[in-house]
């Protein structure tokens, strides 16, 4: 498996990973100072379209971009009632028209792509004055002891282990600078919002079993006795208490 290839995991994703904070989304669509029937809005890296999903519930006309194939599909099935226009593409090169979006959004995503080509494409895609937002969907195990323990045990598996597609990752430790310095924004603002889950411990293994730079660092030796691990702290509860911290970076379009 390589890094960011959600090739495999694709099925894990669509059926485990946790929605984003809806009071982030709130603040989102209060920002953009329109009726959400209103907005066109497209997301570029969109996965199984799980943020997709979210921001068309609330009525937006959105486009979900996504250039792994197994994740399109995947996300098209999940859509439901929702008419969610789907299209292969890239950060850094969407196919999309010129100064058509009121907003971009990349969740979980925005660490992939190359940070200046994709910065230049929301700039070419959106309108004067639309928003682009990068969120990520953090866990917060420290207030679960079963989680720390967890956490705990795969450092002591995999001590190198470094973070590449998480809210706590060295990328977005300067995203706020970067964004602000690029020349292509001229309003930057930083919001997190909370929310907690009961997952089973089936949802919760699913969940582990979607993730890819764990994977990729450990190995599927280390990783499959980092799975084993769970299995047997979770055996026999009937829901684990996950929080989760959504973090958002938001740049106005110069």
């Amino acid at each position: 498996m390589q890094h960011g290839d959600f090739t495999n995991l694709a099925d894990n994703y669509a059926r485990y990973r946790p929605g984003y904070s809806p009071f982030v989304l709130d603040a989102f669509l209060g920002l953009l100072r329109k009726e959400p029937s209103q907005l066109r809005g497209v997301d570029a890296g969109a996965g199984t379209g799980i943020w997709t999903r979210m921001l068309a519930q609330r009525g937006v006309n959105m486009t979900a971009v996504e250039p792994n194939e197994a994740m399109r599909i995947e996300g098209i099935r999940q859509n439901g009632a929702y008419s969610i226009a789907w299209h292969a593409g890239s950060a850094e090169d969407t196919g999309l028209p010129a100064d058509a979006f009121d907003f971009a959004c990349m969740a979980s995503s925005f660490h992939w792509p190359d940070f200046d080509r994709a910065v230049a494409e929301f700039s070419r895609v959106l309108k004067t004055g639309g928003l682009f937002m990068a969120l990520w969907n953090t866990r917060r195990y420290e207030s679960n002891p079963l989680l720390v323990r967890i956490e705990e045990h795969l450092k002591n598996l995999v001590p190198s282990m470094k973070r590449v597609s998480s809210g706590r990752s060295e990328f977005c430790d300067t995203l706020l600078d970067r964004l602000a310095s690029c020349g292509t924004f001229e309003d930057v603002l930083y919001v997190e919002g909370r929310h907690t889950e009961l997952q089973t411990p089936e949802h919760y293994i699913g969940l582990w079993q979607s993730v890819n730079d764990v994977r990729v660092q450990a190995g599927e030796e280390r990783f499959s006795d980092f799975m084993d691990y769970i299995r047997e702290q979770t055996a026999g509860l009937q829901h684990i208490k996950a929080e989760y911290t959504t973090r958002a970076w938001i740049a106005r379009k110069a």
